[in-house]
């Protein structure tokens, strides 16, 4: 009996994890992890949605990269399958970016995307590869 590994939800770019763990240790609560999904809203139809977690959800898929544990809101896990969140600073702004192969496309103004869910991972049945605790 042969296990494929499970691919991971999301991964970080080093540019995310670091502003990740600078933005969590001056918090004055503890945090359990930064909770990650999507939501319906904006002229494109989703958003992205972001959250320090006190604690984890038992439905929660846990991503643990860099460093940095992310929960992964179970409705979102199939829009999200297969991203990488990186955070980049340019002259005017700064701030984190979504590379998602489930994007179709994007508003004008770059708050809101349409995503499908991912269609490989829809057709085999994704298994969580953790479960928060």
């Amino acid at each position: 009996m042969s296990t494929r590994p499970q691919p991971k939800v999301m991964t970080l770019s080093e540019a995310a994890a670091e502003r990740v763990r600078t933005l969590m240790s001056r918090s004055d609560k503890p945090i359990a992890g930064l909770r990650v999904g999507v939501k319906n809203g904006g002229c494109a139809g989703m958003e992205y949605t972001m959250e320090y977690a006190e604690s984890a959800d038992p439905m929660d898929e846990v991503v643990e990269d860099k460093g940095v544990k992310l929960l992964i809101d179970p409705k979102a896990v199939l829009f999200l399958l297969g991203t990488e969140m990186d955070y980049r600073t340019d002259r005017l702004t700064s701030g984190f970016v979504f590379n998602n192969p489930n994007q179709t496309s994007a508003c004008g103004c770059g708050e809101s995307v349409e995503l499908t869910p991912a269609a490989e991972a829809a057709r085999r049945g994704f298994e969580p590869t953790q479960r928060a605790s």
